[in-house]
This record gives structure tokens, sequence and C-alpha cells, in this order.
């Protein structure tokens, strides 16, 4: 592996890290005081950031759905698919990780049994208690929005000196509605972390559900790019 490829793949899991670990964090920590609302800008403000603080090292995907989007459009190569995908996987890990002994080391908050740590879920595990078909149908549409955004706003170089504020104000975006719905995923990576973790903690049922908030995201973002190439397609039969 060359030294570009350790850069790339480093940010990415550094970038996926501070999505994961502020993200959830704000929602299993002050979500009652936050809202819904709090929570969807948490995630969007962690995209701003990482946008400029890594974007020019590894493209700033954090999530294996908009790396597969990217990948579907032609932007990215196998090699890279998988490199970003395993690092973004590792980032979200160790970010639950380290949430975890962050909660369980604050006496007031009950541990992570009491808060959890942002997983998504449908059935009982979500607020308005929406079926699995219901959790795959959001995911696949938000994923969609959210990475059709990202695909758009970076594939002209007049635009990209402010993608990274249109892609985080986008995931707030899908956050605001998705949220008491499936808890928003539109990111695997996002919802293995958390989910493997609280199984450590004797709670199976997100890394049980967790394949459709796998599932789901990689559909909408392979729907994404489909929607986006004929997109082109027409323009440039217009032009």
């Amino acid at each position: 592996m060359d030294s570009n490829s350790i850069k790339k793949y480093g940010a990415e899991a550094l970038g996926t890290f501070v999505l994961t670990f502020f993200g959830c964090g704000s929602a299993a920590v002050a979500g009652s005081v936050l809202g819904n609302l709090g929570i969807a800008f948490a995630f969007g403000l962690s995209i701003v950031a990482m946008a400029f603080a890594i974007g020019n090292v590894s493209g700033c995907h954090i999530n294996p759905a908009v790396t597969f989007g990217l990948f579907v459009d032609k932007r990215i190569s196998l090699k890279d698919l998988f490199g970003y995908w395993i690092a973004q996987f590792i980032g979200a890990i160790v970010a639950a990780l380290v949430l975890m002994l962050v909660i369980n080391n604050c006496a007031d908050l009950g541990g992570v049994a009491a808060t959890g740590l942002g997983c998504n879920g449908y059935g009982e595990a979500s607020s308005t208690g929406i079926s699995m078909f219901g959790a795959v149908l959001v995911e696949v549409i938000l994923t969609m929005v959210f990475v059709l955004t990202i695909l758009g706003v970076t594939a002209d170089g007049k635009t990209g000196h402010f993608a990274g504020l249109v892609i985080g104000l986008t995931l707030a975006f899908v956050h605001i509605m998705g949220i008491p719905l499936t808890g928003t995923s539109v990111n695997p990576a996002r919802s293995f972390g958390p989910a493997l973790v609280m199984a450590f903690e004797g709670n199976a049922v997100a890394l049980d559900q967790v394949w459709v908030f796998i599932f789901a995201p990689l559909v909408g973002a392979a729907l994404a790019a489909v929607i986006f190439g004929a997109l082109k397609s027409f323009y440039k039969q217009e032009a």
C-alpha cells in the first residue's frame, strides 16, 4: 500500500470516527435536551468540520454509501472502494467504543444500558414503531437524496468550494425527518459501530437489525448514482 492510500484511508477512519462520536454521542448523551433538530445538526456539522479538515486528503466520504455511490458513478477505483469501506467501519467501531467508555464513566447518565449509543432501529426499537419494510423504504429514500446531492455538488469545480457546507446541511435535512422513524442511518458504518458495541453490552437488538441499515443505504446510493447518470446524459443531450 502506498503512502497516499494510507493517508486517504487514515483520513476516512478519522472522519468517520468524528461523525459517529459526535453525532451518535449527541443523541445518546444529550438527545433529550437537544431534540431531533439538535441531533440532526450535530451530524451535519460533523460533516462540515471534516470536509474542511480532510476533504483535500480523501474527499471526506466518511460513509460507505457515499463511497459506493461514487464508485457506481465511476469516480473511484474498486481498490479504493474496499479500502475506504474498511477504514470507515474501523473509525465507526472505535468511535462507538470510546463513546461507551465516556458514557459508562458519567455517573449521572446511568451507563450505556440507559442512554444507548444512538443506534438505528425499527419496530420496538423505533420511536414511531416503523416496520422493517418502512425502515428499508425510508433509508433508501433518505440516502438517495443525500448521495444525489453529493454527486451533484461535487461534479463541478465551481461548487466544490462550498460542497462541505451543502453536504452537511443536507445530512441535517434528512436527519430531521429520519430520526423519529429509524434514528436515521444513511451510513452503514455509523450504524454498525454502535450496534456492535451495544451487543458487547448485552443488547443485541440493534445488531440483529443492522442489516437494514447496511443494505438500504447502499441501495439508495446506487439509485442516486443511476439517477445522476441519467441527469448527466439529459443535460449533455440538451447542450
